[in-house]
């Protein structure tokens, strides 16, 4: 297991200082930092052998930010919060090139902090499930619905069809043909 750092929240920290205060050394940082999204984004769900070509010219953008930084960081006082911003970015530079060599990494952590972001959205419902079999019901909903995505099909209609089979008489013995993974390909995910 190797750690991968996340630009998207060394890009916030820069951005924040930005907003703030409008500084144009925070605005380059944003600049740099966009010019490597800008190469990114059409690698980003080519297969991995692929992507690692593509990123031949992330490289010398990564490195050419990072020199940059080592220099404007030294022109900072130690207590703004720019020069934290630079501290946090630089202290992981290795972690934020490991995607240039291995295809198979993301620049940044945005697909699994989506992903997660229903259960914090929902946290304080969760709360109110009425009892722990409440919560397990819950527990049960979200697992189905996210199989149906995973498995790229329209959650509603997936659940729609499976419910209305259930009720239409589908035997308890066959109840394995309606998972998500056994076919339905008709219904693709929004």
């Amino acid at each position: 297991i190797v750690e991968v750092a996340c630009w998207a929240h060394c890009r916030r920290k820069f951005y924040d200082v930005w907003t703030a205060t409008k500084s144009v050394v925070a605005k380059e940082a944003l600049d740099r930092i966009g010019a490597i999204y800008a190469i990114e984004e059409p690698a980003r769900f080519a297969p991995a052998a692929e992507r690692v070509a593509h990123r031949r010219a992330t490289a010398p953008l990564l490195d050419g930010f990072f020199e940059w930084a080592d220099k404007a960081v030294t022109k900072l006082s130690g207590k703004l919060e720019l020069a934290q911003a630079f501290r946090y970015t630089m202290a992981r530079r290795e972690a934020l090139t490991r995607f240039v060599r291995d295809g198979r990494l993301e620049a940044d952590n945005n697909a699994a902090e989506n992903a997660m972001r229903i259960v914090a959205l929902g946290r304080k419902n969760y709360l109110f499930a009425g009892s722990d079999a409440g919560g397990e019901r819950a527990a049960a909903i979200y697992t189905l619905v996210q199989t149906a995505k995973l498995n790229r099909l329209n959650p509603e209609a997936w659940l729609r069809d499976t419910l209305t089979k259930i009720a239409e008489g589908h035997t308890i013995n066959r109840i394995g043909e309606l998972l998500p993974w056994n076919g339905m390909a008709a219904m693709p995910a929004p």
